[in-house]
């Protein structure tokens, strides 16, 4: 069988989208854009490599995205997508090489089936779909209508043999098309067509993303998870609760810096996603975690969901003690959680109440928190 390796085109500055990030390191359902479209072509049983090209001064962001995936060194594109692709193809050997847009998210299997298929008898192959609705020409009135019935929309990923495209990029010479299907049709080469798919949309707008991340919200499965913490008072304060400090007296004990509301949500967390507990991920008995802020606790959890495609909807904490009063300090804790978590501060409550006196905390021994996290898996 040839060689088949999956070319992630994501040089872009993605300025379309109206955000200071390029649109394929942002963020679709917990993971980055461009992650998606590698995953897709990677877990194909008929794809051997994937490699992704990036745009000069992206290699942080890129790694970061693209981190524990098998995509060999990143490829620094240039200005235009035919330079890009051109970088791409001359990292690669032989074979054929499948050329996807980073902005395309969604490619099922079953088209890359045909588009490798359709190489047997063809240069290169493309997936199409027709044009639904009717064309016309005109400005601020119609000046007649356009033939359809031979007009389609061409998508990506594209398939070439390797050695065809590059000859055609040679005979294209600079200002190469920005489609690789043209730059064939221009070297002579034949280009065949197979059946596209709807899901192959690509992102260029808000309106796109949205429709995106409903399909995934489609895809998923929500779970919740509760977690509940108790430290006891001990030594001058101040107090770490919530992520901020809080004057009071006292302090927690604790092997880190006990911050019990942090640590309830983290266990609430860990507990949706069935990842055990936070005496699992951070032992009491290690002693790199002595005095450590909780924030990396509670951050670690968080990055543990978004690894496996997750999204965080909501967390909702209640703190239990006498003293310290939580109302004044509410709104802090809600915006460093929220922050801490990547989330508005609508997503996170913060509440508090008192045991009429009784128990432990009734005696002002110590402080508990029970917290409970919403969060959605890919089913």
């Amino acid at each position: 069988m040839d060689k088949v390796t999956a070319l992630i085109v994501a040089a872009g500055s993605g300025t379309r989208m109206g955000a200071d990030t390029p649109k394929q390191y942002r963020r679709l359902a917990g993971k980055p854009l461009v992650r998606h479209a590698v995953e897709a072509l990677a877990r194909h049983p008929r794809i051997t490599a994937v490699r992704v090209v990036i745009g000069a001064g992206q290699q942080e962001l890129a790694r970061e995205a693209l981190a524990g995936l098998d995509v060999g060194p990143l490829i620094t594109g240039g200005a235009e997508r035919a330079d890009s692709v051109r970088a791409g193809l001359a990292e690669i050997e032989d074979g054929i090489v499948l050329v996807h847009d980073a902005a395309r998210p969604f490619c099922p299997p079953e088209v890359v089936d045909r588009l490798i298929d359709a190489l047997g008898k063809a240069d290169g192959a493309v997936p199409v779909l027709p044009v639904a609705d009717t064309l016309a020409k005109g400005d601020s009135e119609l000046r007649g209508t356009v033939n359809r019935t031979q007009l389609l929309r061409i998508q990506t990923p594209q398939a070439f043999h390797l050695e065809d495209l590059r000859y055609a990029y040679d005979e294209a010479g600079t200002g190469a098309p920005t489609d690789e299907s043209t730059v064939m049709q221009h070297a002579g080469l034949k280009v065949a067509t197979v059946a596209g798919d709807e899901n192959l949309f690509k992102l260029t707008s808000p309106r796109d993303w949205e429709r995106a991340e409903m399909m995934l919200a489609a895809r998923m499965i929500s779970r919740s998870g509760s977690g509940f913490d108790v430290h006891a008072f001990e030594g001058t304060g101040p107090l770490i609760m919530g992520g901020i400090v809080i004057d009071h007296p006292q302090g927690l004990a604790g092997h880190s810096d006990a911050d019990v509301v942090l640590h309830a949500i983290t266990d609430a967390l860990l507990g949706a996603a069935a990842l055990g507990d936070i005496g699992q991920h951070f032992p009491p008995s290690d002693p790199q975690w002595k005095g450590a802020s909780s924030d990396r606790f509670l951050r670690h959890a968080a990055d543990l969901i978004e690894a496996r495609g997750g999204i965080i909807d909501h967390v909702d904490c209640t703190v239990i003690c006498e003293a310290p009063k939580v109302g004044p300090h509410r709104a802090a804790m809600q915006a460093r959680v929220a922050e801490i978590l990547g989330l508005r501060p609508d997503a996170v409550s913060i509440k508090a109440t008192t045991t009429e006196q009784l128990g432990f905390t009734g005696r002002r021994e110590g402080i508990a928190s029970s917290a409970i996290a919403t969060i959605r898996l890919p089913a």
